[in-house]
């Protein structure tokens, strides 16, 4: 069966009304961003912030209408507000609190708990330091997941050694890849690696929560979050849109990388994210062939900020050439080498955060509300 054409996708579409603005969706020029790869379609609505609440009946049946297009095997359509928003309005002319008048509904709520590794600059390691947490975690027992969130350097195709794409056994929600006892979804998996994925921000938060709407992830012990670097939209939207049972922060040990995770940390704090600790990656350099040890960025300052900042230290990770080899060749150090010690420092490490995320999950639920019926 030909592949579906972006023009073949317009055409469909113009049957489509917006039930406000009278006319049909395509020639409003709402419809932005037409991508088509191997059957798969992903698309955008553009439409005005204040309408969004309202116009999720709209995503679906666009959605609905362009899956059920000859050649078309899953459909993905976000909505994406360009103009800024103006706060609504209750009685008495005031704003509601924060900008919002309607309930967003639930993301990912089989999750039992959601944890995001961030750093404070890219480089550092972060995404390998997430996928062997997450195999290392599937190891102890966990049903676990685990979420690329950078959207615009995807990586977990290349590390996961994950090929193919993503199906959808149900027709409405796309089925998470796996391996290594993993379920993941990136935007990798929906698009060439070499394409580039040039969005505006709020396309970009759209798709991250369609990830975690539109993706049947089920009963998950453990959702880990691969953040991109920084502290900017994507952080807000996973603090805000889901409850995050903690975060956890890699950097490298010398000053230039620690005075970033300072920030990290302290932005998750200032949205009452717990900081279940800090990683130190790269932490030390042993040669392969005489066993001497290296300190190429220093050594232990990772350690000593997580003093001063009151907050714990999970542990070191050696900068070492078969984490290098075993990342690239889509077999993580935790996988490949299992009773290796690098695996172990990873295991260490995996068993401190879960008991941290079960003290978390226990205060939450102690301070939440108890329903007493008389």
């Amino acid at each position: 069966m030909p592949e579906v054409t972006e023009q073949q996708i317009l055409d469909a579409l113009r049957c489509v009304i917006d039930p406000e603005r009278h006319g049909n969706i395509v020639d409003l020029g709402m419809v932005q961003g037409v991508r088509i790869k191997s059957g798969h379609v992903a698309l955008s609505l553009e439409v005005d912030p204040q309408r969004g609440p309202h116009l999720e009946p709209l995503r679906k049946q666009v959605e609905s209408l362009v899956h059920k297009l000859p050649g078309v095997l899953s459909a993905s359509v976000v909505l994406t507000a360009e103009r800024a928003p103006r706060p609504p309005v209750q009685e008495g002319g005031r704003p509601t609190a924060g900008g919002r008048s309607h309930q967003a509904p639930e993301l990912l709520p089989e999750v039992k708990a959601i944890v995001a590794v961030a750093s404070g600059k890219g480089g550092v390691g972060k995404s390998t330091t997430a996928v062997n947490l997450a195999v290392a975690l599937a190891r102890l027992g966990k049903r676990t997941g685990l979420l690329d969130a950078d959207i615009y350097g995807p990586s977990m195709r290349r590390l996961l050694g994950i090929a193919g794409q993503p199906v959808s056994s149900d027709g409405s929600r796309l089925d998470p890849m796996e391996r290594h006892g993993v379920k993941s979804m990136s935007m990798a998996f929906l698009v060439e690696e070499e394409t580039p994925i040039v969005w505006r921000g709020p396309m970009v938060q759209s798709a991250l929560e369609q990830m975690m709407r539109d993706v049947a992830w089920g009963d998950l012990d453990v959702l880990i979050v691969d953040m991109p670097p920084g502290t900017g939209d994507t952080q807000l939207t996973m603090a805000q849109r889901v409850p995050l049972a903690g975060a956890i922060i890699v950097s490298t040990p010398q000053d230039i990388a620690l005075i970033d995770a300072r920030k990290g940390l302290n932005m998750f704090r200032k949205v009452d994210v717990p900081v279940l600790g800090l990683i130190e990656n790269m932490s030390y350099f042993l040669c392969p062939k005489c066993g001497e040890r290296t300190e190429i960025f220093g050594h232990g300052g990772a350690r000593r900020e997580a003093e001063a900042l009151a907050m714990d230290f999970l542990g070191e990770v050696p900068l070492d050439v078969a984490i290098r080899e075993t990342s690239d060749a889509g077999m993580p150090i935790v996988a490949a080498e299992p009773e290796g010690p690098h695996a172990q420092t990873f295991l260490a490490i995996a068993e401190a955060v879960w008991a941290k995320v079960e003290q978390s999950l226990s205060r939450r639920a102690a301070s939440a509300p108890r329903i007493v019926v008389t």
